[in-house]
């Protein structure tokens, strides 16, 4: 009998993510070049490579660690010819312009050493035409061995001109879809995925894996994994609600929360929203601007959604390589952003940043999402650096930010407030989300005992909690306090 892991890694839940598309992260002169690239500042093209490597990436893990990042996810690192990577040619070799399997494993060992975890990418619906066997395909026709690892439906190919006469992602003739059902590609994925477990990486990131439309492939996928290490993360790309990939505990352990994401960008984008920026994003309606009494009321839905295993390792993000960033969404305004982080970072799940958002990164959509992040700090915003530094740093040191309950207190006027109650410690979060002073008043008797001061963890506020009164707390203009 097959063993289905349904509890979540307990790392996941303690985690801070910080999400790396590494074309565009970090050059380093350790990885050699074998010709010219995109000048790193220019703005991103769609086929351009800018080449950041993962050397790169290790001359950087001081500035992660810093700003207190103890989880990577990466995009896809696998040998491909595009710069993200999901055109995957060899899924047992690092790209070269990444530096290969030697700059993996070098970095693998610095982070780990760090206590940083590892999650890679896994694009299994779809390789390439560059993957051995499709070019096999191409090359010998309807006699290769490997003529049913794919759904082709006429010879010759039309892999480069007229329309593709195989099944492909989104009818891309450069993404050729893998036949899932046949038993030697269904072994080969479940290979991959034990391999890199094996080598030591902490979990899988798994693209459109609702293309796979068969809970048994996943299930398979979860054992193999977990078998080889059940620590091990899964976490699935879908945008919708996960119902039917998380409740019965035989497939994920978390997805992707875009379901968070769409609340936090109609609460905290507000009347900022660029909607038609916003249109379609990861194929959902552009979020409306909503009121702190309905946004409490989803973000605690979306608690209730799945079993708290799941619900505590959610991989939670405001924007990522596939959408516009939150701060183009909201019309740059670093307030909203701000704001909105402080809220992702106190609320149960394991909060990602995507790279560059914490000095103010702006980009509309692919490729415009995909800048290069920029290390002249002059051009970073220094300010919102150290604050969300600081509310990160806040959350490793309260046990209740992490893994206690979530417990709206007040909703009203722009204001939100919740409890987050631990057996070690108990943490009262407010933000103000409007561009004026509030005062709230919260009855806080039986939470707190009279004559306890909360301090604030951002900044020098400090109340007092009196037997039997509300306790007043004012809020300057996107001010948030984090009181324990």
């Amino acid at each position: 009998m097959k063993t289905h892991y349904n509890r979540t890694p307990d790392w996941v839940k303690n985690a801070v993510f910080y999400q790396i598309f590494p074309d565009r992260f970090a050059w380093s002169n350790q990885v050699a070049k074998p010709g010219k690239f995109e000048d790193w500042d220019s703005l991103p093209t769609i086929h351009g490579f800018k080449g950041g490597d993962l050397m790169g990436v290790v001359e950087k893990l001081d500035y992660l660690e810093d700003l207190g990042i103890n989880a990577i996810y990466f995009n896809p690192i696998f040998q491909s010819a595009s710069n993200h990577r999901y055109h995957t040619h060899d899924y047992y070799q690092v790209d070269p312009l990444l530096g290969g399997n030697e700059a993996f494993f070098k970095l693998l060992e610095a982070a780990h050493q760090r206590g940083i975890r590892i999650v890679l990418d896994g694009v299994f619906n779809h390789a390439s035409r560059g993957f051995f066997p499709f070019n096999h395909i191409l090359e010998t026709g309807k006699s290769s061995p490997y003529f049913d690892w794919f759904t082709i439906h006429g010879f010759p190919l039309n892999a480069y001109q007229g329309s593709p006469n195989y099944e492909c992602w989104w009818n891309l003739p450069a993404l050729p879809k893998l036949n899932t059902n046949n038993p030697h590609v269904r072994k080969y994925i479940m290979d991959i995925a034990r391999y890199w477990i094996d080598a030591g990486i902490d979990g899988w990131r798994l693209d459109v894996p609702f293309e796979i439309d068969d809970d048994s492939f996943w299930e398979e996928f979860r054992d193999v994994v977990k078998s080889a290490n059940p620590e091990a993360y899964i976490v699935g790309e879908i945008p919708s609600e996960a119902q039917r990939w998380l409740c019965s505990g035989r497939q994920f352990d978390a997805v992707m929360n875009y379901q968070l994401t769409h609340a936090a960008l109609g609460f905290f984008g507000g009347s900022m929203i660029d909607r038609q920026l916003a249109e379609g994003m990861m194929g959902l309606d552009a979020p409306k601007a909503t009121d702190a009494q309905s946004f409490m009321a989803r973000v605690s839905e979306l608690l209730n959604l799945y079993p708290q295993e799941n619900s505590y390792a959610q991989m939670n993000l405001l924007d990522s390589h596939d959408m516009p960033r939150f701060l183009s969404l909201a019309g740059r305004d670093v307030n909203r952003l701000r704001m909105a982080y402080t809220f992702v970072l106190t609320y149960p799940g394991a909060p990602t940043i995507y790279y560059g958002d914490e000095i103010g990164l702006t980009g509309g959509r692919d490729p415009l999402c995909r800048k290069s992040f920029p290390w002249d700090k002059n051009s970073w915003n220094i300010e919102l650096h150290d604050y969300l530094r600081g509310v990160i740093l806040a959350r490793h040191s309260l046990p209740a930010l992490r893994t206690g309950s979530f417990e709206p207190l007040y909703a009203r006027d722009e204001v939100v407030a919740y409890l987050r109650r631990h057996e070690l410690d108990n943490v009262l979060v407010v933000i103000n989300n409007s561009d004026s002073k509030k005062t709230i008043g919260l009855d806080l008797n039986g939470v707190f005992a009279a004559d306890t001061v909360l301090q604030d963890q951002l900044g020098d506020s400090s109340y007092l909690i009196q037997a039997g009164k509300p306790t007043e707390i004012s809020l300057n203009a996107f001010t948030a306090l984090v009181l324990a």
